[in-house]
């Protein structure tokens, strides 16, 4: 009898996510088509066709004066799609700006296309992405991204929305009040380091009016993603519980795990062979199950950045036993997806073979793992962390990377697979329109060509200086450099003598990756682009982005004279010095105004727009002001402060530039008194090689100060674009070229 009620209850949990799985295919294309190009829809037909074996196909076809798209899901459709308007109208839709000007009476294709992808899962999304760049997206937000997805082939999306209520219905089952558990949710801008394991509490307590907005845009998102024919990732349990559960629960194994990079006051995991572990998976998949569906893909990184409580290979296994087989046991299908971040083997070799999916997500991981020990996987880049605002990245490898491991089959075993796990979005398009298109494509093109085909469908139409603008960018900022941006300048970071850099890991930009001088040289050829370029969103944002990369590596060589006039002692050079370099401040916060992709006001209006009440208003403006800023509550030896290191409107002023202005104003000071007697940088940077928050008084305060602005809810940015950007880019080329004549080699 019990295994029958248990068939049963699983056939009645799958009862809504049947629903969301049933995938109308003509609805589902049709509707993109209509979103995407409204007014010229009508010239389109779709079809559905099988796949070619077990690849995915799509087709385009001209048939009198219609264009037709097939595909085997809606995905091959959209990507149709995406392909007809860049090689055919030379079309762009684009999170930095569209160009959709497409012509009254579409280009017929002379001869069908047939396009195959060799990589069975297309992967997207970071947790972290969730909450670096998708914080505060409503619907319509969502609703483009998800269109952008399908038309750039992805199949597989990471899907966490809504995560914070499936928790909630599982605690309440388990000892927890409303209160208890919305006070372990963190805050709305940190669920991506909860839902990996690493915090808990941190800026809430979460208010319930949030989780119930959860739901409603989770399941809209799930649903959109299941019409459109693609596999979400949900989460997976992986013992991973409250530490207040340790009270509410006494007779269970939870132990305490360490504080991750000091955030917080830690986590608690649940030991794997306690009986409370799989009566807790069992509920939290049911209870994500009846509110989500499922597409029985499972996330689950165990002790990601972090070590497990009990030493030893016996016990990871049996973690990695208990995940599947818990899962297992709910939904028989489930397939374990593994970030291979902080992957231990122990953990993956006691799932079994085809039952889980590697995420490799800078697909290096594979290469000392004898490919994850004969475990399918997939291979991506991340490219950003943090949301770092920088121009870069190798375009020459992104277009290669999928071909390399693709053409060495037998050194990449049970390779089915491509991936971007990007830490944050919305910026360097180029980047990321490589590594999407490289799904459909078996070897790599010439960089230079497709750089070209880019930048018709970017701009609508070619030009000579605009190309020849774009080629200086493809042997600098996208040249040779990694792809991984570690661009940063001296203003996003804690001011000192020596700034090594601004975020963890990062380093300032360095003459060595890029001739400085030669992006002033881009963009004096991009200036003089055509009028029917200078039209464009695209071209104005990637205007308005090379210039503040031309301005954000000038802050480097001025720091440096700066600091160097004050070891000289020279006040009057100091003076002259400090000024420009603040005054430069000013007029980058002036340029970046002028986007809507560079300003602070919009991250926080967004955020504040979500609260019911002030209350809750003021808690998510403190949610997107730390996040960028101090990372986490203030900690006397934290290290996560200025991770995102964001070059953005209002950041600059109110923010960066404060720092630095404090910092002048006090070796101003120092500067009167006797050589002898003024203050040296001496022993004030942590491992990371930034001043820490500790270092000396002046840090001290400098950390109180930062710690009390990311609490702030008094201030006013505004969350429109202000300004020409044109016109601003001309002002600012002009008044700082004769700096970067004079600093840059």
């Amino acid at each position: 009898m019990k295994a029958i009620h248990k068939i049963i209850l699983y056939l009645l949990l799958l009862v809504p996510a049947a629903k969301a799985l049933a995938s109308d295919f003509e609805m589902g294309t049709q509707g993109l088509i209509k979103r995407v190009i409204p007014k010229h829809a009508a010239f389109f037909q779709v079809a559905e066709i099988p796949a070619a074996g077990d690849q995915d196909v799509f087709e385009i076809e001209g048939k009198g004066n219609k264009i037709v798209l097939r595909g085997n899901t809606p995905v091959e459709v959209a990507s149709a799609l995406n392909w007809y308007l860049k090689y055919y109208c030379h079309a762009q839709r684009s999170w930095c700006g569209d160009n959709m000007d497409l012509p009254a009476k579409l280009p017929i294709p002379a001869k069908k296309v047939r396009i195959t992808s060799p990589y069975k899962d297309r992967v997207y999304l970071n947790y972290c992405t969730f909450n670096y760049s998708m914080s505060w997206w409503d619907w319509e937000r969502w609703e483009r991204e998800i269109d952008w997805m399908a038309m750039q082939g992805i199949n597989m999306p990471l899907a966490i929305t809504g995560q914070e209520a499936v928790w909630q219905n599982t605690l309440r089952k388990y000892g927890m009040n409303d209160q208890e558990i919305r006070s372990f949710l963190v805050g709305p801008a940190y669920f991506a380091w909860q839902w990996m394991t690493n915090i808990e509490s941190i800026n809430g307590p979460l208010p319930q009016n949030w989780i119930d907005r959860s739901i409603v845009l989770g399941q809209k998102i799930l649903a959109r993603e299941r019409q459109l024919g693609m596999k979400p990732i949900l989460q997976g349990f992986t013992g991973y519980v409250p530490i207040k559960l340790m009270e509410k629960q006494p007779q269970a194994d939870i132990r305490k795990k360490a504080v991750w990079f000091y955030v917080g006051p830690g986590t608690a995991q649940l030991n794997p062979l306690d009986p409370l572990y799989a009566r807790m998976s069992k509920t939290f998949i049911e209870e994500q199950t009846h509110l989500f569906g499922t597409n029985h893909i499972y996330a689950a990184d165990p002790f990601h950045e972090g070590k497990a409580p009990v030493a030893g290979d016996e016990y990871l296994a049996q973690v990695g036993k208990a995940i599947y087989t818990t899962t297992a046991s709910v939904d028989p299908k489930a397939v374990i997806a593994m970030q291979t971040w902080s992957m231990q083997k122990a953990i993956v070799q006691s799932i079994p073979p085809d039952r889980i999916l590697m995420l490799d997500l800078n697909a290096s991981k594979w290469k000392g793992s004898e490919a994850f020990w004969g475990r399918p996987w997939v291979g991506g880049i991340i490219h950003n962390f943090g949301g770092n605002t920088a121009m870069g990245g190798d375009l020459d490898a992104v277009l290669a990377a999928y071909p390399a491991i693709l053409n060495q089959p037998e050194k990449s075993k049970q390779f089915q697979g491509i991936g971007m796990f990007p830490e944050a979005i919305e910026h360097n398009p180029i980047i990321y329109d490589a590594a999407a298109e490289m799904a459909w494509r078996r070897e790599k093109p010439d960089t230079k060509k497709w750089m070209d085909d880019y930048l018709l469908a970017r701009y609508g139409s070619s030009d000579e200086k605009v190309s020849l603008a774009w080629d200086t960018l493809l042997h600098t900022a996208y040249g040779k450099s990694g792809i991984v941006t570690f661009m940063e300048s001296s203003i996003c970071a804690r001011p000192a003598l020596k700034v090594n850099g601004a975020s963890p890991n990062g380093a300032l930009n360095s003459e060595k990756k890029y001739r400085f001088k030669s992006l002033w040289e881009a963009l004096a050829l991009l200036q003089h682009a055509p009028a029917n370029i200078k039209q464009k969103e695209t071209y104005r944002y990637d205007l308005v982005d090379l210039a503040r990369q031309c301005m954000a590596d000038l802050a480097i060589p001025m720091q440096k004279e700066m600091a160097d006039a004050y070891r000289n002692g020279d006040k009057a050079a100091f003076a002259k010095n400090a000024k420009e370099y603040l005054n430069l401040m000013d007029d980058f916060d002036q340029l970046l105004a002028t986007r809507k992709e560079f300003l602070l006001g919009k991250w926080i209006a967004d955020a504040r727009a979500i609260g019911k009440t002030k209350a809750e208003s003021d808690l998510y403006e403190k949610n997107a002001r730390a996040l960028i800023t101090t990372w986490g509550p203030y900690n006397e030896n934290a290290i996560q402060y200025d991770y995102s290191a964001r070059q953005w409107n209002g950041m600059v002023k109110n923010f960066y530039k404060v720092r630095w202005q404090k910092f002048v104003d006090f070796l101003t000071l120092e500067l009167q008194k006797e050589a002898q007697d003024r203050y040296k940088e001496e022993k004030i940077n942590h491992r990371f090689n930034r001043p820490s928050n500790t270092a000396n008084d002046f840090y001290k305060a400098m950390a109180k100060w930062e710690s009390d602005w990311s609490e702030r809810n008094d201030e006013h940015f505004s969350n429109r674009p202000d300004g020409d950007e044109i016109k601003t880019v001309v002002q600012v080329y002009q008044k700082w070229l004769p700096a970067a004549n004079k600093l840059l080699k």
